[in-house]
């Protein structure tokens, strides 16, 4: 929203977004109607279009970004202290258990596939959300080159895309099979070739 909420205000908001994002989860895209997130969050017709004055379709690219930000949040503290090889094991467990949970349904899914009106923003949310993660993995591999555990000439921001694209690969896999094995097995890789870079010629 371009205008500056209250505390309350703001209180509110993401009440309506995380009512809104339960019954997406719990019904699909197609299916939630503002009257049930209205009756869900004990809001009001003039209350959500106040928040949400483009309706629907802004409320589900503010759940977008719910989404977006709830995957991110996952991942902590450990992605956010990639500080030594005990805390990537640690990260690498975290994500696996995180996507197993979720199991073969991903809430970003519908949120930010084929969406009409909602394509450019949700685009931004989605390359918001790797920009974020990239760089959280990125940090991670230059505190390691500082303490040499990591050697000095990998370029941080490559091997970041890089691991960040077979962490989606393994989840796409996920969402088709149901099981972990290849974001497992990408995972264990990328972080062995990372233990082992200090060891090369």
């Amino acid at each position: 929203m371009a205008q500056t909420l209250t505390r309350k205000g703001a209180a509110t908001r993401r009440r309506i977004v995380a009512g809104a994002a339960d019954e997406v989860r719990e019904r699909g895209v197609d299916e939630t109607r503002l009257e049930d997130v209205m009756a869900r969050t004990a809001t009001s017709k003039s209350q959500l279009f106040h928040y949400f004055p483009g309706g629907k379709e802004e409320l589900l690219l503010a759940v977008a970004q719910h989404e977006a930000d709830q995957v991110l949040a996952d991942q902590q503290p450990m992605l956010g202290d990639l500080t030594s090889w005990a805390a990537w094991e640690a990260w690498r467990d975290r994500l696996v258990v995180r996507y197993r949970e979720q199991g073969d349904r991903c809430p970003l899914g519908g949120l930010l596939g084929p969406t009409g009106r909602r394509a450019p923003a949700a685009r931004a949310v989605i390359t918001g959300l790797m920009l974020r993660w990239e760089t959280a993995i990125a940090d991670g591999i230059r505190h390691m080159q500082s303490t040499g555990d990591i050697a000095a000439e990998v370029d941080a921001d490559r091997t970041a895309a890089a691991l960040l694209a077979g962490i989606q690969g393994g989840v796409l896999l996920l969402l088709s099979t149901g099981e972990t094995g290849h974001l497992e097995a990408v995972l264990d890789l990328a972080i062995d070739n990372l233990r082992g870079s200090t060891a090369r010629p």
